[in-house]
């Protein structure tokens, strides 16, 4: 298992790295033990260039996001700052990536809500959630995962997802169609694929 699935107990050796995410300029502090833990990964970058920020409506004026598996936290700090009246959380089981998140948002001025899994209520549903999901955790753990969360959805939400295609991304659609959920491929970008993912119709 790789080693950012879990709390480093090494030394942290933080570090600084910029990123430009939707349009906005963002510090971002990453360290040893975490996912990304140079420079923001192409996999998230592809991700916030493929999809249009989520937008507060008048059906949805706080609409409730996710970022499951975080890291240090660069799409729920991108999502609260282009949407300023969502409630957004940011999840991992990394317990330095969710300090690493909190002082990211507090440096940018954002609120994020940055819990392990098991802190998050376990009634809440959200509206979008995003991730670039843990691929080498494994098949049998990540479909575990996905169904965990992507059934948490609210009544017509959606997930985006980036999956690198060479780590099983056509695979995963199909996995995800053949358990029901309605899965449009959005773009392929620099080896990635950013899929749309929709609860099933109800009957």
């Amino acid at each position: 298992m790789s080693h950012y699935f879990v709390t480093p107990t090494g030394e942290e050796n933080r570090r600084e790295f910029r990123a430009t995410l939707f349009g906005r300029s963002f510090t971002f502090t990453s360290a040893d033990g975490v996912f990304s833990g140079q420079r923001l990964d192409l996999g998230t970058a592809v991700l916030l260039r493929s999809v249009d920020p989520p937008t507060a409506t008048t059906a949805v004026p706080n609409p409730r996001l996710l970022d499951l598996g975080c890291g240090i936290g660069p799409i729920a700090i991108a999502l609260a700052a282009a949407c300023p009246p969502a409630h957004v959380t940011a999840i991992d089981v990394n317990d330095r990536a969710l300090e690493l998140t909190r002082l990211n948002a507090a440096r940018a001025g954002v609120d994020v809500q940055a819990r392990r899994p098991e802190d998050v209520d376990p009634d809440e549903q959200f509206d979008e959630i995003w991730s670039n999901p843990p691929i080498r955790i494994g098949k049998p753990a990540l479909h575990d995962l996905l169904v965990t969360w992507l059934g948490r959805l609210a009544p017509g939400g959606r997930a985006y997802l980036v999956v690198g295609r060479n780590l099983g991304a056509d695979s995963l659609q199909g996995w995800l169609s053949n358990q029901g959920w309605s899965v449009t491929r959005l773009t392929s970008a620099k080896g990635f694929r950013v899929l749309a993912v929709s609860p099933p119709e109800p009957c």
